[in-house]
């Protein structure tokens, strides 16, 4: 398996944990130190047991939308790499980043971020775009 193929099944089991509302498989995906995450409209978390707790009270939430994702583009590095994704919840759209590292050969989340877009994007980030 590629390491790109592997940090895309990475990214495919956070989605399938979610999905499936599973704790332990979303605790088992996170890096045991050094993560953070940034919902849309919450302020920025810190540490492994304040991400997880707030899944836990995600998954409590009867009326949590399901999450689809698609328009995956996967940066890689040597020991880090990143997927930045379309995340569609309720009809809205939201651009996603996950931030994962490898340790002991196993991609592990360090990061996950959602921001709001007017539209789904119908195209692939542009790498040459300059803002």
């Amino acid at each position: 398996m590629t390491d790109e193929t592997a940090l895309l099944a990475a990214n495919s089991a956070y989605y399938q944990a979610f999905l499936a509302r599973d704790n332990e498989a979303m605790a088992a995906l996170w890096a045991l130190d050094g993560v953070s995450c940034v919902y849309p409209g919450w302020t920025p978390l810190i540490g492994r047991r304040a991400v997880l707790a707030s899944y836990a009270d995600i998954f409590r939430n009867p009326l949590q939308e399901p999450i689809a994702r698609g328009q995956e583009t996967v940066i890689l590095g040597e020991s880090e790499g990143r997927v930045l994704c379309i995340e569609t919840v309720g009809g809205g759209a939201l651009a996603a980043t996950n931030w994962f590292r490898r340790f002991d050969g196993r991609w592990l989340l360090l990061h996950h971020q959602a921001s709001p877009i007017a539209i789904a994007a119908r195209e692939p980030p542009n790498r040459n775009a300059m803002h």
